[in-house]
């Protein structure tokens, strides 16, 4: 019996961008998790370090709004 296996699916700047934010949480699904095989380390990381300035400069944001 040959069993057949889904093809990872393409990694898309989208689905790149769903990782990163996911994992901000710490929330994933197992499948999702096990279908990130795909995506390229340096992107995940890249993406990484962008999601966590933009979180850093809407706090600053923020803040500086209910201070001032």
């Amino acid at each position: 019996m040959v069993e057949t296996q889904k093809p990872a699916p393409k990694s898309s700047f989208l689905r790149l961008l769903k990782v990163v934010f996911w994992s901000f949480f710490g929330v994933r699904r197992r499948r999702d998790l096990e279908s990130d095989t795909s995506l390229n380390p340096l992107h995940v990381v890249a993406a990484g370090i962008i999601g966590a300035v933009l979180f850093i400069v809407v706090l600053l944001v923020v803040v500086r709004a209910v201070v001032g």
